[in-house]
């Protein structure tokens, strides 16, 4: 069994690793299994109340990709070149708001929670959605939130890529309405319960890396003793 202090530096050695890959080897391909895995550590990442807020499309269609990258300028080169491509859809506030359909079965069937401690936990919901973070004016607010959600995820798949020699690319480059049309004529939507939040490729590097700079730890981390 793997100790303590050598976990450590294979961690640290992954997130030296991990860079944004803007290049991908076309002729490489992520293995199923690998991939599957990636998808795996996904899935059980956390979310606020356990919410589960999201839905990860793995787009391998060559016809999708291609409109894809005619609709989002930060995808044009990464596509088609990665070996996997996925978008991170956000469920929207027809999903999230605290008595949404959604988590009331969410609860129920997902959570196994009985009736009355749900309702509490719901009661529990609403306040912090109304008062906490003042969620409820609007749509974009309980989307926007749902959407850091989807980041936890994506970072977790990205640090375990990085673990196992796989590299990623996040993708923010898009014009959201634009994208949101596109999915929602190719039915990925759900009738208005996802948006898109973010996407990443995913595949193997086709050039060295550049050097990793960052701003040095004591500018970063604050201690208050």
């Amino acid at each position: 069994m793997i100790n303590k202090e050598d976990k450590k530096q294979q961690i640290l050695e992954a997130a030296e690793f991990r860079y944004a890959t803007k290049n991908f080897d076309p002729d490489r391909i992520i293995p199923e299994e690998d991939f599957r895995f990636l998808l795996e550590v996904g899935r059980l990442s956390p979310s606020s109340f356990g919410y589960e807020p999201w839905r990860f499309v793995v787009v391998q269609n060559e016809e999708l990709r291609q409109k894809i990258k005619d609709t989002a300028w930060g995808a044009f080169g990464k596509l088609p070149d990665a070996s996997h491509f996925v978008i991170f859809l956000s469920r929207t506030r027809k999903d999230t708001q605290y008595d949404s359909a959604y988590l009331k079965e969410q609860l129920k069937t997902v959570k196994g929670l009985p009736d009355e401690h749900a309702q509490k936990f719901i009661s529990r919901i609403e306040e912090f959605q109304k008062e906490d973070f003042q969620l409820l004016d609007g749509d974009r607010p309980l989307f926007d939130w749902a959407s850091k959600q989807t980041y936890i995820a994506l970072s977790n798949m990205m640090t375990a890529a990085a673990e196992i020699g796989i590299d990623s690319c996040p993708i923010e480059g898009f014009p959201m309405k634009e994208m949101n049309q596109l999915l929602e004529e190719e039915g990925l939507l759900e009738d208005g319960s996802f948006g898109i939040s973010v996407m990443c490729a995913f595949g193997y590097r086709a050039e060295d890396q550049p050097e990793k700079k960052r701003r040095s730890f004591d500018d970063i981390v604050q201690w208050i003793d």
